[in-house]
């Protein structure tokens, strides 16, 4: 593996940075206005409920994230006459017990996803699974990782990429993403890109965003070449060592498809293998106006739901 140039260190990022900055918001505004929250310097998205005559907010896909969590009560309150509920999903990182989140959501907190975390102070040997091990074996001498020093160089290559991963898995909704919105997110600060290739061609990436200490996983996604290759072991183990190299202390490597603890999908495996723990984020729901609430409810003829809000299940299928 050769590593490229450098362009994204813990000195040279801004103080906001990846989830956090305003620009990660800005990529996923066609689906809802960003709508920044001051105290904590936290970002929601605006959106017109379907059929009604207000708006509600949810938090950035996949984490809300944002630079002074202590200062998130206050934004929250101050949201109590222009929304109608606000739903998010808690970075595992943030500096929050239960109690503050039931402080501050009031309706809904609940242990949504463990997501695995890699702890750089180990030492790779020591916790990378003999699986993975294997399969790094086999798959790096025909694989060569670079470290992009312009991302957005790489739009073309990576949306191509992420094409096949949708056909492949289906994906649609707020994670399926535009090409629109991947320009977008290619620039935002403490952004890394990692590219496998294989006799000249992008054959797998990897983007994961830095903030803090914490390199957060974003996305990847191979052709078929790279699945052929298990690009996706040496991509990975080139993040390792290049992000212990740079200083930082975990990686947040995200969690796998179900939700709760259960992670025995292929993807919670994959990223398991590549972890010293887990980390849980938690799904977290309020109520502002609740007889307008139960009266949008009320006016779709929903059955029982868990999901939050209400009138919004199946939203994103």
């Amino acid at each position: 593996m050769k590593e490229g140039s450098v362009s994204t260190t813990r000195e040279t990022l801004p103080e906001t940075s990846g989830y956090a900055h305003p620009a990660y918001a800005d990529s996923l505004s066609e689906f809802g206005a960003p709508l920044p929250l001051p105290r904590s310097g936290g970002w929601l998205l605006r959106r017109q409920i379907p059929g009604a005559d207000c708006a509600d907010a949810m938090g950035c896909y996949p984490i809300f994230s944002c630079a002074d969590w202590q200062g998130l009560q206050g934004d929250l309150e101050e949201l109590n006459s222009e929304l109608i509920s606000v739903a998010l999903v808690t970075d595992p990182f943030g500096k929050y017990d239960r109690d503050y989140l039931n402080r501050c959501f009031k309706d809904v907190v609940f242990p949504f996803k463990e997501h695995f975390v890699t702890d750089l102070t180990c030492r790779i040997e020591d916790f990378v699974s003999v699986h993975h091990l294997r399969n790094l074996r086999k798959g790096s001498s025909k694989i060569r990782v670079e470290k992009s020093q312009n991302a957005s160089q790489f739009l073309d290559d990576w949306t191509s990429l992420y094409e096949n991963l949708v056909e492949k898995h289906q994906i649609k909704g707020i994670s399926a993403f535009s090409r629109e919105s991947f320009a977008k997110q290619l620039k935002v600060p403490g952004i890394v890109a990692l590219r496998a290739v294989h006799e000249g061609a992008t054959v797998g990436m990897l983007l994961w965003y830095v903030q803090t200490d914490v390199a957060y996983y974003h996305l990847g996604a191979y052709n078929q070449r790279g699945y052929e290759l298990r690009a996706s072991f040496p991509l990975f183990r080139f993040a390792v060592e290049y992000f212990a190299a740079q200083g930082l202390r975990w990686l947040d490597l995200g969690a796998g498809t179900g939700i709760g603890n259960e992670g025995e999908d292929g993807l919670a495996r994959f990223k398991r293998g590549w972890s010293t723990g887990v980390r849980t984020a938690y799904f977290c729901g309020r109520i502002y106006q609740r007889k307008k609430y139960d009266q949008i409810v009320e006016s779709r003829n929903l059955t029982a739901t868990s999901y939050f809000p209400a009138y919004r299940v199946g939203e994103f299928h």
